[in-house]
């Protein structure tokens, strides 16, 4: 019997940097739902003091106090860190559009992967991160 696929991520410590240095977050999928794990993810990163800004092309209100934008291009300044709750079909897309703004890494939420546009994203530079809840992984590898 096969084992199941495994993303490839990079070591903890990579990944525990990457939380530690993030300054500035684009969560793509963010939901005005607070049943939502892209809403209490967000709510988390608000209260830890980070700069963060929404990405959904269905909302046409700000989120959490938080400016939204329809598509990743359309952020401005820097971006540290994209976090997708998007399915996986539309990673490659956010892929392009990360590499196309400059972020730092791509950071796809539980039940997110795409190997080969992940692999796209470390040939730019990127660090990536699949199938993993950032949260979840700050308590796990930062302390909290």
């Amino acid at each position: 019997m096969d084992s199941p696929h495994l993303p490839t991520n990079p070591p903890d410590e990579v990944v525990c940097r990457v939380l530690t240095d993030m300054r500035r977050v684009a969560v793509v999928g963010l939901s005005a739902r607070p049943d939502r794990a892209s809403y209490g993810v967000t709510r988390f990163m608000v209260g830890r003091g980070l700069d963060v800004v929404g990405v959904n092309p269905a909302l046409d209100e700000d989120v959490l106090g938080l400016k939204v934008y329809k598509e990743l291009t359309e952020v401005p300044g820097k971006v540290d860190v994209v976090d997708v709750f998007r399915r996986s079909d539309a990673v490659p897309a956010l892929v392009d559009q990360a590499i196309a703004i400059g972020a730092g890494a791509i950071w796809l939420q539980e039940g997110v992967e795409h190997e080969e546009a992940a692999a796209r994203a470390r040939d730019a530079g990127l660090v990536v991160i699949q199938d993993r809840c950032l949260y979840k992984e700050w308590l796990r590898l930062c302390n909290g």
